[in-house]
């Protein structure tokens, strides 16, 4: 039979399980994302993610690395998390006019 202080203590340690999780949550959530760091998460080559966002398969933002003029693309966790949930942009159609 579980006594009153065996039975507390479960509650804390529940109540500080439920407290990290959500602190581990919050911190593990961005607001952009870099292409490593969205292809790690969805299991995919940091090419394929490039590549995505260069065909505008992906929703994706430019922004200076700060190595001259060179840029990365970002992609917002609003724009991870519409991957997940309804996958890759339909393929652009290019129209070329000779």
């Amino acid at each position: 039979m579980e006594t009153h202080q065996e039975h507390s203590l479960d509650e804390r340690l529940a109540r500080i399980e439920a407290a990290l999780t959500a602190l581990v949550s919050e911190q593990t959530r961005k607001e952009f994302y870099s292409t490593s760091e969205v292809a790690e998460i969805l299991g995919k080559a940091e090419f394929t993610v490039r590549e995505w966002c260069r065909l505008g398969r992906v929703h994706a933002l430019k922004r200076s690395t700060g190595r001259g003029r060179s840029q990365e693309w970002m992609i917002s966790d609003d724009e991870l998390t519409r991957i997940r949930n309804e996958g890759l942009l339909p393929q652009p159609k290019f129209h070329i006019d000779f």
